[in-house]
């Protein structure tokens, strides 16, 4: 489902990170795991198609992501992924509907209310479908941006540090929420953290 090998990225300061090659079947869950400066969050960028590697290779479903042109990797992202970030960049002043709506839409596919609905029922959301995100609790909004990331029924879920500023109620809460959706998907779910706590929600880790 997805595999990298010979992959690195370096930063206009030359500091130049080197990522082991690996393999991740479709629909597993993965914690990427390592210190502050790592190369967590870069590797996760570089899946999602957020930065361009220098070298190496990069494969989702069979397609070589490296060969891509800029547009054409847009489609693909807008297709096969959902992205959950530690801020949630929903619209405060759009209801929970319109930033839901704006997922197919900027990824050029058909509106659906009715996966709107699913998905909001999944996640115990049915009730807020029609709230302003400034209305919402901190963990509602959440929950939202889980529904975003997994509405276009994605193949691969990438989440950044979505717990490391939670209690461990919430913690466990969100962690719960992403592998249940992910199931619901059939998505591959990478967790990139340095959170401990999720070391026993995901038993497959890579340590950078």
């Amino acid at each position: 489902m997805i595999s990298i090998e010979g992959l690195f990225y370096q930063y206009n300061d030359q500091r130049k990170i080197s990522f082991p090659d690996f393999s991740i079947p479709q629909g597993a869950h993965w914690l990427l795991l390592g210190q502050s400066g790592s190369g967590k969050t870069t590797l996760l960028h570089l899946l999602g198609g957020l930065l361009k590697s220098q070298s190496g290779r990069i494969k989702v479903n069979d397609v070589d992501l490296t060969q891509l042109s800029e547009s054409g990797f847009d489609r693909f992202r807008g297709k096969h992924y959902g992205f959950i970030f530690q801020k949630n960049h929903l619209i405060s002043a759009l209801s929970v509907k319109n930033n839901l709506l704006m997922a197919p839409f900027l990824a050029g596919l058909k509106q659906d209310e009715s996966r709107i609905s699913e998905v909001l029922g999944q996640l115990d959301l049915s009730d807020k479908k029609n709230s302003k995100i400034k209305e919402l609790s901190h963990g509602q909004a959440q929950r939202v941006a889980i529904a975003r990331a997994v509405l276009n029924k994605p193949a691969v879920i990438l989440a950044d540090e979505p717990t490391s500023a939670l209690d461990d109620n919430n913690c466990d809460r969100v962690i719960e929420l992403l592998l249940q959706a992910s199931r619901h998907n059939n998505a591959t779910l990478i967790v990139a953290t340095h959170d401990q706590r999720l070391k026993s929600k995901i038993k497959n880790q890579l340590y950078l």
